[in-house]
């Protein structure tokens, strides 16, 4: 029960009658949700929480960003009020509480750039799952990791395919790059044509949105397309990778 209680105080999960991103947005005709297990990472991120709908988004130092075409709902989740958690961060995170839920402390781990060596949580916390250890973990992983090192970790995802939930588009660049990632995708049977929405974070430190598809307003994208247009970056297909 304790564990319960700590993780509210980061993400609002499940709050009687809150909005998730499967109750928020119905699929296109033709199209239904894949299925995942309950309890699996996409179902997890399939129904994340949302604030409410016309809320902004808000910096790590509570200004806020104007939504002007980029982002449609934005993520119930608290940020620290420092410029860390920014694109490759919110990834991070996300793929860290959904571990942190399950249980799986020992399986929660990212790499550092300066080595490209893991450095694991239950390491960090000299065995301390307590969820104020856990959020100065995710810290200190923030601080020394970006999206360069979290590319070289995650695996290829070879055909479009094959996109699943959790994928993650996301380019080194130089002087930096950016990644977002998929929280949802519905598939139409007769075409096998998919479609997926998309959340980032983005720099200085934000919180996480759900992005809004540049072409049509919607947030549904969809693997026909040949590079994938967002509000504040463009993708290739070679860009999208796995959590191993």
């Amino acid at each position: 029960m304790i564990y319960f209680l700590c993780l509210a105080s980061s993400l609002s999960l499940h709050a009687q009658n809150q909005e998730t991103i499967s109750t928020v947005y119905a699929v296109s005709d033709g199209f239904e949700r894949v299925e995942v297990p309950s309890d699996s990472y996409g179902y997890y991120l399939r129904n994340l929480p949302l604030k409410a709908a016309g809320t902004d988004v808000r910096y790590f130092d509570g200004n806020i960003k104007s939504a002007r075409g980029i982002y449609d709902r934005v993520v119930d989740m608290d940020i620290d009020p420092v410029d860390l958690q920014q694109c490759a961060d919110a990834v991070m995170r996300l793929r860290a509480e959904y571990l942190y839920q399950e249980k799986c402390y020992d399986e929660i781990h990212f790499n550092f750039l300066s080595d490209s060596e893991p450095r694991y949580f239950l390491e960090y916390s000299n065995g301390k799952t307590d969820y104020r250890t856990f959020r100065k973990y995710m810290k200190y992983i923030f601080s020394y990791a970006n999206t360069s090192s979290l590319h070289d970790e995650l695996e290829p995802v070879n055909e479009k395919a094959d996109l699943q939930i959790g994928d993650v588009f996301i380019q080194k660049g130089r002087p930096y790059g950016h990644a977002i990632i998929v929280l949802d995708v519905a598939i139409n049977r007769l075409s096998l044509e998919k479609q997926f929405i998309l959340a980032q974070s983005y720099m200085p430190a934000q919180e996480t949105q759900v992005l809004i598809k540049p072409s049509n307003g919607g947030v549904w994208y969809s693997t026909k397309s040949e590079i994938i247009n967002t509000p504040e970056w463009t993708f290739g297909w070679d860009d999208l990778r796995r959590f191993p």
